[in-house]
């Protein structure tokens, strides 16, 4: 069994007793392999081993990969694009993204929708929460949540689908749900008032078990599957 296919089953295995834990079905969550920074080899070994979901968070990079990859995998990857999006920098994910996760403000969103190729299915997007207030980070604030989802809900060729939040680095299992909790009640308080998001996008390598304890859909995983980035890796 080669390194990768060891942290995979590792990495699966995590889910799997989360969901157990949480009374959860196994399908009710669903991986993504966090991919900045590695390789087209590497994301080509791992879909070998039927991971089907990648993310990425660089725009120049994203496209190279997608690009490049694009008549190599076969089934195509479903690709997520979960970093921060400067304006002018959406259409070339609008046009080549299944999922956005990052949008936190209205005039992202309404460029991803008109720039949303006729032809592809509806962006599905999620919304970006920022439950931490923690200096540079990205996300809509909790008391402008409802307007922009209910904006981002009437935009054609966008499908919002659902939330996703950054908490703060925590070892406190506790702690760790905290925001995860809030971030599901926040769902739900949009859900009572007209919108049918189904999607929770929160919890990575050190935290997805919190995440599904609260209700994850999507967990972003990176260094549990591939390894240690190095600290010279930076991307823009």
């Amino acid at each position: 069994m080669t390194q990768l296919e060891h942290s995979r089953a590792s990495v699966e295995r995590r889910i799997d007793a989360a969901c157990r834990q949480a009374g959860r079905d196994r399908e009710s969550v669903r991986l993504i392999a966090v991919s900045k920074t590695r390789s087209e080899q590497e994301i080509q070994a791992l879909h070998t081993l039927g991971q089907r979901l990648f993310g990425e968070n660089y725009v120049q990079e994203f496209v190279a990969k997608h690009d490049a990859l694009a008549l190599l995998l076969e089934p195509p990857p479903e690709w997520h694009f979960i970093g921060a999006l400067q304006a002018n920098k959406t259409r070339v994910v609008a046009e080549r993204a299944h999922w956005v996760h990052s949008v936190d403000r209205l005039k992202i969103a309404e460029r991803l929708s008109a720039q949303r190729p006729a032809g592809r299915p509806p962006l599905q997007v999620c919304l970006q929460v920022d439950l931490s207030r923690e200096p540079g980070k990205s996300g809509v604030r909790e008391t402008e949540l409802q307007a922009l989802a209910d904006a981002t809900a009437q935009l054609p060729r966008l499908a919002l689908r659902g939330l996703m939040t950054l908490p703060a680095p925590s070892d406190d299992p506790e702690q760790q749900r905290r925001p995860f909790a809030r971030l599901r009640e926040l769902r739900d308080t949009l859900n009572a008032t007209g919108h049918r998001l189904d999607t929770l996008s929160m919890g990575m390598s050190d935290d997805l078990e919190a995440a599904i304890l609260e209700g994850a859909t999507l967990v972003r995983v990176g260094t549990a599957l591939f390894g240690p980035r190095s600290p010279s890796s930076r991307q823009t």
